[in-house]
């Protein structure tokens, strides 16, 4: 279908910011302080939100902890910020962890990550499963039950959680009952149909994928390594997932292929393709009625996956 007309609208106004642009000489530092300053606090409340710092593999992790109300232990999820492993913040996704909060009545952890190209790769990883598992063990302390544990994250963070999913059935722990795979990078490609008819003109571009790299690896060879391409790991024996691609977004084909290959292993996983839509739309639910939709959508999977009993 075409391009939803909110959409055009938010595409146009990115355009202006001038978000849409990244070259060789864009400073990091200067799109992250820009996209801070243009973060709306998010609309839905919370019972109780909390900064915090928590310990990390090299230095402490900031965090941002969301409950909603009642004594009752709830569930918990851990949340991955977007924006490419450089990009992102825990304001730029207060929005849509107040969303998810708020509608699957579950703690929310959003995880302030070391990001590149300050910090390369494993940097974020590291940081990522750290915080799952410190997570996991403070589970009580956060007023969570730590049997009823999410991952979640976008874009990014999609694949930092995919990644922590394999890292922790690797690992002997934490175990998971549920991933939310918001467009999810699992692949290094340039080559699938979405990569190369979304590649421009829809906020996220083939270019910025290769901006992002280029901060992110601290070798090509990190390229095949299934911590950078969960694709190319080992896909039995993880939890149930919820996979969320837009189909104006050059990731679409990577997050359709994933969906694929856990179901061929063997993991429950359901697929949900939302037309009209570009990479980003996931927390634009103020401007895009699409978004809203898949909100609800994610919410009522994670209600079902992390119910009691």
């Amino acid at each position: 279908m075409p391009l939803d007309p909110q959409a055009a609208v938010v595409i146009e106004m990115i355009d202006a910011a001038g978000l849409g642009e990244l070259t060789p000489e864009t400073d990091p530092q200067a799109i992250r302080n820009l996209m801070d300053a243009m973060a709306l606090p998010g609309s839905v409340a919370v019972a109780n939100v909390e900064d915090r710092v928590i310990p990390g593999p090299a230095k402490e992790i900031r965090v941002r902890c969301y409950r909603p109300a009642g004594s009752s232990a709830k569930p918990v999820i851990v949340y991955y910020h977007g924006g490419g492993w450089v990009l992102g913040s825990l304001e730029t996704h207060d929005g849509i962890c107040r969303v998810l909060a708020d509608g699957a009545d579950a703690v929310v952890v959003s995880v302030e990550y070391r990001m590149a190209p300050e910090h390369r790769f494993p940097a974020a990883v590291d940081d990522a499963y750290a915080a799952l598992c410190w997570v996991h063990e403070h589970a009580s302390e956060l007023g969570a039950d730590a049997t009823r544990l999410a991952v979640a994250g976008d874009s990014a963070g999609g694949n930092l959680s995919a990644v922590v999913a394999q890292l922790a059935r690797d690992g002997g722990g934490p175990s998971l009952r549920f991933q939310l795979l918001v467009y999810p990078v699992t692949d290094y490609e340039f080559e699938s149909r979405s990569m190369v008819e979304n590649g421009t003109g829809y906020y996220l571009t083939a270019d910025a994928m290769r901006w992002f790299y280029g901060h992110y690896l601290s070798t090509p060879a990190d390229a095949a390594d299934p911590r950078v391409s969960p694709l190319r790991g080992e896909l039995a024996g993880l939890a149930p997932a919820m996979v969320i691609t837009a189909e104006y977004d050059p990731l679409r084909d990577q997050g359709i292929a994933y969906a694929d290959a856990l179901r061929a292993a063997g993991t429950p996983v359901e697929a949900r393709d939302y037309s009209g839509v570009f990479h980003g739309f996931f927390g634009m639910q103020d401007m895009i009625d699409v978004s809203k939709v898949a909100l609800d959508d994610a919410v009522s999977a994670l209600r079902v996956a992390l119910a009691a009993g």
